[in-house]
Formats: C-alpha cells, structure tokens, sequence
C-alpha cells in the first residue's frame, strides 16, 4: 500500500521542461554570405516569417545589404571598429525583427467541436492571425456594449 502511495506522489509531480532557445537568424562566428541567403530565402518562402509587415521587412533587407556591402566576401573579424559597430547594430536590428516575425507567424492548431455539433474540427492560424481575432472580437464586444455600430477587422 505505501509503495502504490509512492508512486502516485512520484507521478502527480508537475514537470517543468525548458524550450529549447531559438535560434537567431544571423549569427556571430558562421559565414555571414551563407546566413544572408538562409534569411532571404525564408523571407521569399513565406513561411518562417509569414507575420513580418512589409516595413519591416524592407528593413531587414536593407540592413542585410548594409552589411553585405561593409562585409564583402571577407568577415566581420577584419573590419575596422566602426565598421564593426555598425555590422553589430545591424545584426541586433535583422535577429530582433525576424526573431519577432517568426514567433508571430508560429502556427498553433486545436482541435475544436463546432457549436451544436459533436463532431470536432482542426483550426489553425498563426499567433499573430490568433491575436487579431481576439482584438477583433473585443472591439465587436465593446461596440455593441457602448450601442455604437462600428466596422471590425481589416
């Protein structure tokens, strides 16, 4: 009896597991051509970075040809300390909006029972797609509170 005791504690314990972190999309130490293509491609493929407004992807792109003019076909190790200043705000402006851009565009589906039915359905958008609704659907509830008829959405 005690051991089947134990075993319920042992189970009923909340696990904590630590996500792995993201990966940046440019990197210190790595071949900053190779990185360059990777981001572009993303960007062209529109899957990764589905979320990223066209504003900030103008400036992405911008701030990769900044740096490929300043790099060339060597690395950042032999630029000068400007340069280098000016590579390192760039790399800090690419990984902090694509890094935003891919968390916005992550896909998360639940399965859901439609109302008035048993049968449950699979519904997937994007956080970003998750977040609109939600604003949408709030904007709708404080219309209708206030009596004010008022557009929703796009």
């Amino acid at each position: 009896m005690a051991r089947k005791l134990l075993l319920l504690l042992v189970l009923a314990t909340p696990v904590v597991v630590f996500a792995k972190p993201a990966e940046l999309p440019l990197r210190s130490g790595e071949s900053f051509q190779v990185q360059q293509q990777k981001v572009q491609a993303d960007l062209r493929g529109g899957e990764v970075y589905s979320e990223i407004s066209a504003e900030n992807r103008g400036r992405v792109l911008e701030a990769l040809e900044r740096m490929s003019s300043l790099i060339g076909e060597g690395s950042v190790e032999s630029l000068s300390p400007e340069k280098k200043v000016a590579a390192f705000n760039d790399q800090e402006l690419v990984n902090n909006l694509l890094t935003q851009a891919r968390e916005d565009s992550r896909l998360i589906c639940r399965r859901e029972k439609t109302l008035g039915s048993q049968m449950t359905t699979s519904q997937c958008f994007t956080v970003a797609e998750r977040e609109r609704m939600k604003q949408n659907s709030q904007s709708y509830m404080r219309s209708m509170q206030s009596g004010k008829d008022v557009k929703v959405g796009n």
